[in-house]
């Protein structure tokens, strides 16, 4: 499995009953620890009879996260961006992070670079229509090389170098590039395995060498294709489906995405255009998706928010559909039901392994079990309906769960 988001481990911290005191500065210390880059989670572990000890409240002090590059180490990337001849940036969750969308946007069109999205990227850093966006690099280390074969100059932001979901051999990058990688993130500046890492983060590294990058006489990168509109069928098509959701969501919308069977179709039909509107996970792994689309509505109720799910994905999490329904949230849960853990699938066929057994899902009413949570939910057959049920769903206001039968079909990952 690949490294998570946030790869430093958890923050432990426990006391004893005579030090219950001290637990106001603990929780302090933990949030702070947990603010830092590449903002880790913190675990704190309290006796329950220490809450009934006195305490002194702990004073509130601030803490600048923001880390500012080495200005030689800098100066390094932007010689090489000047010289270049077919640059490249590859972005990274830590470019939507730290608030660096509309400025890596600028750096991309100042230097010219052709833009990919790093492996597993839990994040959209770069609009996914602009004539400079590439595609995205797959986990997988031989077609990330060939991917970046045509380049002299590589900078990774605030991403690895790289994350692998399979064992393969080859060099990372192809011989002759060179690469730098610019991290708040010390473990990954360590793993990286080629190239110069430059410790900082991004809202202070990316308009640093905004100022030191020249316009260059270079041509443009050519253009990447586009994906066609998929044609209507009676049966609902994932491309179908995922095209279906890039035109109902509102443009302030959000999409939290777990159906990694669909992810490639996904980046094909549903472009994410905006900074702060996409949320995936960074590792590979299932369960997260549906809470973390519930944690999504919570924290900003006045954006409507889109869960696409694989039937597999749904039922690690599915209780987190009573949170929804109890604080009635603008989510629609789109399940592209395909009858299984297809991604385990297609992973088995990956690893020689072609008939991987606990991977079909048949039975399961996932209407009926969104309704006993309390919400609202149906099953959409025809391909011809879904426009219209997601447009209502949307414009409900509260969370719906549409159960969308597609193709069955074992998909490549890689």
């Amino acid at each position: 499995m690949a490294a998570a988001e946030f790869p430093k481990p958890y923050v432990k911290w426990s006391c004893e009953p005579a030090r219950a005191a001290d637990v106001p500065a603990a929780i302090a210390r933990a949030y702070y620890v947990a603010r830092q880059p590449p903002n880790g989670p913190t675990f704190v572990s309290v006796p329950a009879d220490d809450w009934d000890a006195p305490a002194e409240a702990a004073r509130p002090r601030a803490a600048g996260r923001a880390l500012a590059p080495d200005p030689a180490a800098l100066a390094r990337v932007a010689t090489a961006l000047n010289r270049a001849r077919r640059p490249a940036l590859v972005v990274g969750p830590a470019v939507d992070r730290d608030g660096v969308w509309d400025a890596t946007v600028a750096l991309a069109e100042r230097t010219r670079a052709a833009v990919w999205v790093s492996p597993f990227s839990s994040r959209a850093s770069f609009p996914e229509n602009h004539p400079l966006f590439m595609g995205f690099l797959v986990a997988e280390r031989r077609a990330v090389a060939r991917a970046l074969a045509e380049h002299d100059v590589i900078v990774v932001l605030g991403a690895p170098v790289f994350t692998y979901h399979v064992a393969s051999e080859g060099p990372v990058i192809p011989d002759g590039v060179t690469l730098f990688q610019l991290t708040a993130d010390p473990e990954s500046a360590a793993m990286a395995p080629v190239g110069e890492s430059v410790l900082a983060t991004l809202d202070l590294a990316v308009p640093a060498l905004l100022a030191l990058v020249e316009p260059p006489e270079r041509a443009m990168p050519p253009t990447h294709p586009r994906a066609s509109r998929p044609s209507l069928s009676e049966s609902p098509t994932a491309e179908w489906v995922l095209r279906a959701v890039a035109e109902a969501l509102p443009t302030h919308g959000i999409i939290v995405e777990e159906a990694p069977s669909h992810r490639q179709a996904m980046h094909a039909q549903l472009p994410i255009l905006r900074s702060g509107s996409f949320y995936a996970g960074a590792g590979g792994g299932l369960g997260w998706g549906l809470p973390g689309a519930v944690g999504a509505a919570l924290a900003d109720p006045t954006r409507p928010v889109v869960c696409l799910l694989g039937d597999g994905s749904s039922m690690y999490s599915i209780q987190a559909l009573w949170t929804a329904a109890q604080h009635a949230l603008p989510l629609t849960i789109v399940v592209l039901n395909n009858g299984g853990y297809v991604a385990l699938k297609s992973f088995g066929q990956l690893l020689d392994v072609p008939h991987p057994p606990g991977v079909d899902l048949p039975g399961l009413d996932l209407v009926s079990i969104a309704r006993g949570h309390g919400c609202a939910a149906e099953r959409v057959m025809r391909a011809a309906d879904l426009p219209a049920r997601l447009a209502a769903a949307i414009a409900s206001g509260g969370p719906t769960l549409l159960d969308v039968p597609v193709d069955a079909a074992i998909p490549a990952l890689y």
